[in-house]
């Protein structure tokens, strides 16, 4: 078994151990393999280990990446997840290639990306990103805005609204990480009572993953546990 199947396992466990804890079912909380800045053996041997979702944060690297695999067939049943801040004039690679935008925040891109997604797939499912925290190093919309960009979404042929994401604050203060987490719980039912199409709430990473599950989060995005730590070199 390789390292990172060896911590896939690990991360998983950490799943069930922490739905357990609240009383969910694992089976409702997906696991997105963040692989950013890391090469493509480690994304085919997290395949090979089961692993079928990965995230990815910037648009060229990405569309190498997935290009590559998508010429191999053994690679045609990946689900790709753009989940950083998309610049507008890299709109394109991400509306043409990825099958869920979670890093929406803006009407503009709601717009760029409906228009250039082909017309021969999917409609591609986006997520709305709340910058929870206030934070002005974080990308992601107000949550006054949510509803009004749901609204826009909803709208366009080529998308299809599925939830909210977040980054609540890298703090060791879990009161404050409770409240932002709990408020995102309450926006995303606010959201899913309006939307039926609504059923994700993306929140969690891999130093909180439990707290996010424990605060009703569908899908966590974990990179460092399964690959190890990132070089930004």
């Amino acid at each position: 078994m390789s390292q990172i199947a060896q911590h896939l396992l690990q991360v998983k466990e950490r799943i069930v151990q922490a739905a357990r804890r609240v009383g969910r079912g694992a089976d409702h909380i997906q696991l997105l393999a963040v692989s950013k800045t890391k090469p493509l053996e480690d994304i085919q041997a997290a395949y090979a280990a089961g692993q079928r979702r990965f995230g990815e944060s910037y648009a060229q690297e990405a569309a190498a990446k997935i290009d590559t695999l998508r010429a191999q067939p053994n690679y045609a049943d990946i689900e790709w997840h753009f989940i950083g801040p998309l610049q507008s004039n890299k709109s394109r690679l991400v509306a043409e290639r990825f099958d869920w935008v979670q890093s929406v925040d803006r009407d503009k891109l709601i717009e760029r990306l409906n228009s250039q997604r082909p017309a021969g797939l999917p409609a591609l499912n986006v997520c709305l990103q709340i910058n929870i925290s206030g934070e002005s190093s974080k990308s992601g919309t107000s949550e006054q805005e949510i509803f009004r960009l749901a609204e826009l979404v909803s709208h366009c042929e080529r998308l299809r609204l599925r939830g909210l994401m977040a980054i609540p604050e890298h703090t060791s203060d879990e009161a404050v990480l409770a409240v932002q987490m709990r408020r995102m719980q309450t926006l995303f039912t606010e959201l899913a009572r309006q939307y039926p199409s609504v059923d994700t709430l993306s929140m969690g990473m891999t130093e909180d993953l439990e707290p996010a599950i424990a605060h009703g989060s569908t899908m966590v995005r974990v990179g460092t546990a399964i690959f190890g730590a990132r070089d930004y070199s």
